[in-house]
């Protein structure tokens, strides 16, 4: 790599990285699955809900990078196909807590056993459900990643935005977790999960309805 590169290539990854962080600050379904799981269980499972986004957006950021966003622009039906099956996700998501908190009243504890083992999972379904990521990802390195920039490059890339998502959530999951967060949202449980139901589903509808 020529020494004239370098200055480039490491603006562009500031351009990424400022663009990406301001995108991860915003609140959407990965900051709500993060909280509810840390609240309803422990700041343990929100950190591996943590680890699950930071799996899902790995996935897409390396996709993006090998042309999955451009395939999507060219093959409607396939980004029609996943953007349906992520809201389905997210309303199947929602009606599941709602459901668990009309049923039982109990909605940490009932939510507790039936998601046993997959906060992970959460966390990983929940970032995969938007395909738009792909498309963001794509319009960003296009307009801030040379064309020329070696492979080294592109997996810093990578690296550096998982590492972005993975700190903010994780962080949002130790804050949440201490002081009288907890205890205070125990207190007004059931509302808060029909609320968060709702809110999921909703994030569904909208990703569904979404041309």
């Amino acid at each position: 790599m020529h020494g004239a590169t370098e200055p480039v290539l490491w603006g562009s990854l500031v351009t990424v990285a400022g663009v990406w962080l301001v995108t991860v600050l915003s609140p959407g379904p990965n900051f709500l699955a993060t909280v509810h799981m840390t609240l309803t269980r422990s700041r343990r499972d929100g950190l591996r809900v943590v680890a699950g986004i930071a799996v899902g957006t790995t996935i897409w950021a390396t996709a993006s990078l090998a042309g999955l966003g451009l395939l999507f622009q060219t093959t409607a039906w396939l980004y029609q196909f996943v953007k349906l099956a992520g809201a389905v996700y997210l309303i199947v998501l929602g009606l599941r807590l709602i459901l668990t908190a009309r049923r039982t009243g109990q909605a940490g504890g009932a939510a507790q056993g039936s998601a046993t083992g997959g906060a992970f999972r959460r966390g990983l379904l929940t970032d995969l459900s938007n395909p738009k990521a792909a498309a963001f990802f794509t319009s960003l390195f296009a307009v801030s990643i040379p064309p020329t920039a070696p492979l080294w490059y592109d997996a810093l890339v990578v690296a550096v935005v998982v590492a972005i998502a993975g700190g903010w959530y994780a962080a949002v999951a130790l804050a949440i977790g201490l002081g009288r967060v907890p205890v205070l949202y125990r207190k007004a449980e059931r509302a808060l999960t029909y609320l968060t139901g709702a809110v999921f589903m909703g994030l569904g509808v909208r990703l569904a309805a979404d041309r």
